[in-house]
């Protein structure tokens, strides 16, 4: 193995010998603080420590550290864990700006901090509250932050029955009828959540506003991107709309039922 190591040692010696006779090259050997006349492997070696034990500097190391962790939210497929190791690194950005006195680097990292740091706030409240439909709690307002508003006149409507379906609706006031079962949504009612489940995105139903009012809609594109950022979320709102889709079952039952015991009505023969 040493004969073996003393060839390769010779062999980077002459190759470097070679390039020090090149004057660009030996600028450069100059600048690295070596003597161009005596270039060798391991005279290279040790001034490439010898530089790098100079910048060990508590600066550089919260910039190596920020690093680290800016690489590893690369690597992250769920988007809470992607945002902590974000905050860490915006963490350690900001005080190697603030050691290096980098006026630039301290100031974009620290506007990047809250930034984050508001939307770990908004995943976390998200998978809360949609933990939280699995005790019963139906309310979709953890769903607000990602929705946009829009507003309806009485006697619009919102969709009819076989239209293609590509966003969900939350009331917020005014009233809707659903026309197929003359069915009231007050506030707070979630629609259009089934046309994100079927496999032909069609709607299920008619809806048409009866009283003027205003609506929350986040498109499924946008439901699908919360879904992969966190896979948790996606289980819970199936177990949302599975609650939502058997209280619709419940209700088509009962009015099945009633239809059934209504008295027949009598008919009489007309005699001459």
């Amino acid at each position: 193995m040493i004969p073996g190591n003393a060839d390769v040692s010779s062999i980077l010696d002459r190759i470097l010998d070679t390039a020090a006779d090149n004057l660009r090259i030996a600028k450069i050997i100059v600048l690295m603080g070596l003597d161009p006349n005596n270039v060798t492997y391991d005279a290279i070696f040790d001034r490439l420590f010898e530089i790098m034990l100079g910048q060990i500097t508590l600066a550089n190391m919260c910039a190596l550290m920020g690093s680290i962790f800016f690489v590893a939210t690369l690597l992250m497929r769920t988007m809470m864990p992607l945002r902590i190791s974000n905050i860490i690194s915006n963490v350690f950005f900001v005080a190697f700006g603030a050691l290096a006195a980098d006026i630039r680097t301290f100031l974009m990292y620290l506007l990047l901090l809250p930034i984050n740091g508001v939307r770990l706030y908004q995943m976390r409240k998200l998978v809360k509250m949609a933990r939280s439909a699995t005790k019963g709690d139906k309310s979709m307002e953890w769903l607000k932050p990602f929705m946009t508003e829009r507003k309806y006149k009485k006697g619009d409507k919102l969709f009819s029955k076989g239209d293609a379906a590509n966003e969900m609706f939350l009331t917020v006031s005014g009233k809707f009828l659903v026309s197929e079962f003359s069915i009231e949504l007050p506030p707070g009612s979630v629609m259009g959540e089934l046309g994100f489940l079927t496999p032909n995105n069609r709607r299920t139903a008619t809806i048409e506003c009866i009283e003027a009012g205003h609506v929350l809609t986040i498109e499924y594109d946008k439901l699908l991107e919360i879904y992969f950022q966190n896979p948790e979320f996606g289980y819970y709102f199936l177990i949302l709309t599975s609650q939502r889709l058997l209280e619709n079952n419940a209700k088509l039952e009962a009015i099945i039922a009633q239809t059934k015991i209504a008295p027949p009505i009598a008919i009489t023969g007309v005699t001459g």
